[in-house]
């Protein structure tokens, strides 16, 4: 009998956490050609989730738990879980709700048909303008800086089951910080996409914010892309010869016209804010390579445990 292994990560989610376990139990209860375990994660929530997660635990031994010690973001702590799990196949299903577990028997047909990743990519979303707006952008901006063979699934969102060929190929790569979308596109698999509507979060608050995001979109840029780096040498290169330009027009203009021709201080100015600004930002764009070039050399654990619960 095969073995699916769901991992749920959390975070102050004591609202769903209990609905989350009962849904998948029921469905697998239906489900008697696999066993399963269920895995939670917690990156050190402050409300009464651990407790019930504790309660859940003496109840059900296939339920197994992990505490962290603090909480170590929405990419670290997944992928430590997946790497915990001893499943035929791994299901990633967030806590809130709003990645139906209903979708798992279809999940499970698709596998069972030969696909190596079943994905669900969202149709809808709950977005204001500008936030649909920004996403479009990044998954553009993506489309067309990453490596020309490595395909981007949009939408998706990590909900999907992953076979356990390919939860050993991320296990061998030994990322500290991976990005999972463009791992999935650089592993190389093709995936079965099932897509669905996304429901609105019923209870609790959303844990994604602009910064999380932000570091999201930089994590995949400065993963799959050096194109910003060229950017920089490729503008450094034609500013530079452009202010040679401008420089000896002055000059000429000067030598030509040098009593009608007051040089001012407002281009002086103009060029150096302008300059100085250039600078700026791609000295940030190198700063991010580097902190990501920093953050592999340290060769840190994803996460860092405080306890585990009904693992034996």
């Amino acid at each position: 009998m095969k073995l699916i292994s769901i991992v749920t990560p959390c975070l102050n989610e004591e609202d769903n956490v209990r609905e989350i376990y009962t849904r998948i139990k029921s469905i697998f209860e239906n489900l008697p050609d696999y066993n399963y375990e269920h895995i939670f994660i917690d990156n050190a929530s402050t409300d009464k989730t651990i407790e019930i997660l504790r309660q859940i635990t003496k109840e059900d031994k296939n339920i197994k738990v992990i505490l962290n010690t603090r909480d170590f973001g929405q990419v670290r702590s997944p992928m430590h879980a997946f790497m915990q799990a001893k499943g035929d196949a791994v299901i990633g299903i967030c806590c809130d709700l709003q990645d139906p577990p209903e979708l798992i028997p279809e999940f499970l047909k698709k596998w069972e048909e030969g696909f190596k990743m079943v994905l669900a990519v969202k149709n809808n979303t709950k977005d204001t303008l500008l936030m649909s707006f920004a996403r479009k952008v990044f998954y553009k901006l993506m489309e067309t800086m990453s490596d020309s063979n490595v395909k981007q699934v949009k939408n998706l969102t990590g909900f999907g089951l992953y076979d356990r060929q390919i939860v050993d190929i991320m296990k061998s790569i030994d990322d500290p910080c991976p990005y999972i979308r463009g791992l999935i596109g650089d592993i190389g698999f093709e995936p079965a996409l099932i897509p669905f509507n996304k429901p609105a979060r019923k209870k609790g608050l959303t844990k994604n914010n602009f910064y999380t995001l932000y570091d999201m979109a930089i994590l995949g840029i400065t993963s799959y892309s050096k194109v910003p780096l060229r950017i920089a040498t490729l503008a450094g290169f034609t500013l530079s010869i452009l202010s040679l330009l401008v420089a000896f027009c002055y000059f000429i203009a000067k030598i030509l016209f040098w009593y009608s021709f007051p040089m001012g201080t407002a281009p002086i100015i103009i060029s150096l804010f302008f300059f100085s600004s250039v600078q700026l930002f791609f000295i940030g764009v190198i700063g991010e390579y580097i902190g990501f070039i920093h953050t592999r050399q340290l060769k840190r654990p994803l996460v860092f445990e405080k306890e585990r619960i009904n693992f034996d």
